[in-house]
């Protein structure tokens, strides 16, 4: 069996990941030009079993939706499915149901999606 020469290490999988991701990004949130209200039905190989239509105006399916696109989706189905708006507004919650991958990356390139820490100030 072939060895690798001893200078060359393995990559790990959260590696792997993250760099598929990152590839995935638009250039800014302003992109993100998908409908913010409405049925949405999902293409093939972005939902190839299960749900593939989500109603936007319903919140669980939405955050559905979001999920998914975030996982699946190529460049081009995140800036035709999201909406700056609807992903940053829900971004709080959204971020805790992504992988630490996804959330990493988003959060790395588009820090107005970073959770601030609250501050407390003397009135």
């Amino acid at each position: 069996m072939a060895q690798l020469p001893s200078s060359v290490s393995p990559v790990s999988a959260g590696e792997v990941l993250r760099e598929r991701y990152t590839g995935r990004l638009p250039g800014s949130l302003d992109e993100l030009a998908g409908p913010s209200r409405g049925v949405v039905e999902l293409p093939l190989h972005v939902a190839w079993s299960g749900l593939r239509a989500y109603n936007l105006d319903r919140p669980r399916q939405r955050m559905s939706l979001y999920r998914t696109v975030l996982a699946e989706g190529q460049p081009d189905d995140l800036t035709a499915l999201l909406d700056r708006d609807l992903l940053t507004e829900q971004w709080p919650v959204l971020r805790t149901l992504v992988s630490r991958h996804i959330r990493q990356v988003w959060e790395d390139r588009f820090p107005q999606l970073t959770p601030r820490t609250r501050t407390t100030s003397a009135a």
